[in-house]
Parts: C-alpha cells; sequence; structure tokens
C-alpha cells in the first residue's frame, strides 16, 4: 500500500515538475516535502521518468504548433492583400520573410544532420529514449 501511494506521490511529482513547477510547489502539490522531492531527484530511475516526460511534453506542443503552423501562414498571406493598411502588409511581409528563412535553416540543418548520422557505422549511433 505504501508502495503505491509513493508511486502515486513521484507520479504527481514528476508531472508538476515537467510542467515547470519549482520544487516547493510540486512538493506541496504531490504531498510531500521538499526534502523528499530533492531525494527522489537523486534518483536515477526518477530522474530519467521526469525527463522522458518532459520530453513528451514538448513533442506534444511542437506537435500542436505544427499542426496551427498552417493556419498561421494562410493569416500572414491574408495581411499581404493589397486590401490591408500598408504598415499591416509590411509586418506580414517582413514576418513572413523572417519565419521563412528561420525554417529553411532549421530544415537544412536537420537534413545535414541527418546526413552526418547515416555516415556514422551503426554501432556509434545515439538512439533516440
Amino acid at each position: 500500500m505504501a508502495q503505491q501511494g509513493r508511486r502515486h506521490a513521484d507520479a504527481a511529482l514528476r508531472l508538476a515538475l515537467a510542467c515547470g513547477a519549482t520544487v516547493e510547489n510540486a512538493a506541496r502539490a504531490a504531498g510531500v516535502s521538499e526534502r523528499t522531492l530533492y531525494r527522489r531527484l537523486k534518483d536515477p530511475v526518477f530522474k530519467a521518468q521526469l525527463h522522458h516526460e518532459r520530453e513528451e511534453i514538448v513533442r506534444r506542443a511542437a506537435g500542436l504548433l505544427t499542426a496551427a503552423a498552417l493556419e498561421s501562414v494562410k493569416r500572414l498571406l491574408e495581411l499581404q492583400k493589397p486590401s490591408a493598411p500598408a504598415p499591416v502588409q509590411l509586418g506580414a511581409a517582413r514576418s513572413i520573410l523572417q519565419i521563412g528563412m528561420k525554417l529553411r535553416e532549421a530544415s537544412d540543418l536537420a537534413e545535414r544532420v541527418a546526413n552526418l548520422e547515416d555516415r556514422l557505422p551503426s554501432h556509434q549511433r545515439q538512439e533516440p529514449e
């Protein structure tokens, strides 16, 4: 029974920390002391699980942002139409250029990294967790 309580507390701690809570607030939310939380943070298994939960939150957020990106691009293109005031058109054009350049750089970098990884022998590749 105590083990189940600890698992519940650990899950609550990981969720709170993964979402950006302070140690004080995470401990309070999970019903444990800060000292207990600091002790858990020294546990490699707990730390690995916390790292995994943080990565999952980032993956989900990236997915939501990616899904919204197309609508954002459509909106920026709408703001470039001649019916929009000149300052709005300029702002939209500037945003499209800046974002487009950053996206291109990120895409090029990802492609270069993938090419380098393909050249590595399979035993040297680090698989994602």
